[in-house]
């Protein structure tokens, strides 16, 4: 057996599902043929060394067990005694952690595999995955997975939508209703979540004493290619699957879809490594999957404190009464430290202390009293709805939206799950309009 097939059957070994120390022991042993006495240090050295982090990649253990110097002087002394089972020298199965053994995901163990589940050929599956970034270097924007558009934001930054062709957007989305979607969400996630909303996201936090909210800075982007990579292996999929799907639903943005003004040379930097793009439909999926460690410690803290916590996409709210109120600034330093452990920035100048006295509002919605729209939103649209009903329609699209029917409505809608008797007040002005 040589060194390298050695080093890849224990990788195998450390790999399988249960992570406990006893478990690898177990696993090693069937693999080895033997009980080793210096497979339990190593096992609990491999489990300290990856405890942190997410289901380290199989190269990584292989290095981990190379580098290990004691593992390396147990082998130059027993290594002619060893041999591997070769029933465990096979090709990678579908390994999920225990939490995503009931799923029902489905069982992709091969690239072909993949390929035949999203109707590609191997080759058109390479290609939409885009693992070497050739999407990034072509110069015709027609070649190109994704069209892009600079959106100004608040401060003075700039966001970038990427919204993937037809083809591509197909392949997202027949992974987001197979896969991401069979993924639970943490209950305190509100955004992109069935059943959930804005409402409910602010729901907990009505008639608070104090309401912290934070927003976190650059968030899609800020989810790097290799992060969505580890949440399918940790899905249980094997490296060379995870690392296809991660591609099909990850983007590096080329230089030349910046216009002027550029925004920072480190946000070019971030969105020119593979990330993901806010516009594909796997990414708030993926993106609450990627937040769920987080969701789980602030929630922790959140109880410890006797506090409520919530979070819609990027937007996390924390609320609860006077003693929360004493200390809420020195609370915010710990979501702050939370957050950056967990690879997230916080945009500091966005975060909001509400107490009472100030409007307390959260993901457009005011959360004072209970959940209410703003009143000049309301107001406005009431005005725009009783000049439509005078004046007709046509007068008031000043915007000219191409389905201006559909857009009033839609704002309509808003104030009626937010606040059923405001909505109606308006819905009665809206049936009175003339449309010709």
């Amino acid at each position: 057996m040589s060194y390298s097939s050695l080093l890849n059957a224990l990788a195998t070994a450390f790999l399988a599902d249960d992570s406990a120390v006893e478990s690898i022991v177990e696993r090693c042993t069937l693999t080895l043929g033997k009980p080793w006495p210096w497979l339990i240090p190593l096992a609990r050295r491999y489990a300290s060394t990856f405890a942190a982090g997410a289901r380290p990649r199989h190269r990584d253990v292989v290095v981990f067990l190379h580098n290990d110097e004691n593992f390396r002087t147990a082998l130059a002394q027993h290594r002619s005694q060893i041999a591997v089972a070769k029933r465990l020298l096979i090709s990678q199965r579908m390994q999920p952690v225990a939490a995503a053994a009931h799923w029902k995901l489905p069982l992709i163990e091969t690239v072909g595999a993949l390929a035949d589940w999203l109707a590609l050929t191997p080759t058109e599956l390479e290609w939409f995955a885009d693992l070497k970034a050739l999407d990034y270097k072509k110069p015709n924007p027609r070649l190109r997975h994704y069209r892009y558009c600079v959106l100004a934001k608040a401060y003075g930054n700039l966001r970038l939508i990427e919204a993937p062709k037809p083809r591509l957007k197909y392949l997202q989305q027949r992974i987001l209703a197979g896969i991401l979607d069979r993924v639970p969400p943490h209950p305190a996630a509100h955004g992109f979540v069935p059943s959930r909303s804005i409402k409910s996201y602010a729901a907990p936090h009505t008639g608070q004493r104090v309401i912290l909210r934070i927003d976190l800075q650059d968030f899609f982007p800020s989810l790097a290619g290799a992060r969505i990579q580890t949440v399918f292996r940790t899905l249980g999929y094997p490296e060379s699957v995870a690392d296809l799907l991660g591609g099909i639903c990850t983007n590096a943005a080329p230089r030349d879809v910046w216009t002027a003004p550029l925004p920072p040379h480190q946000t070019r930097l971030m969105y020119a490594r593979p990330h993901l793009p806010q516009g594909a439909p796997t990414s708030p999926a993926l993106a609450n999957i990627c937040l769920y460690r987080a969701d789980c410690r602030l929630t922790g803290l959140a109880e410890a404190a006797g506090a409520e916590y919530t979070r819609y996409a990027d937007d996390l709210a924390f609320s609860e009464g006077e003693d929360f109120d004493r200390r809420v600034e020195r609370f915010a330093a710990h979501v702050a430290a939370i957050l950056h452990e967990e690879g997230f920035a916080v945009h500091h100048r966005k975060t909001r202390i509400m107490r009472q006295s100030v409007r307390q509002h959260l993901a457009g919605i005011v959360a004072n009293h209970h959940p209410n729209v703003r009143r000049r939103d309301f107001d406005a649209l009431k005005a725009t709805l009783t000049n439509c009903v005078r004046l007709g329609p046509a007068t008031q699209n000043r915007d000219s939206h191409p389905d201006y029917r559909a857009y009033l409505e839609g704002r309509i809608a808003f104030v009626e799950m937010v606040n059923p008797s405001k909505g109606t007040r308006l819905r009665e002005l809206f049936r009175k309009i003339v449309w010709t």
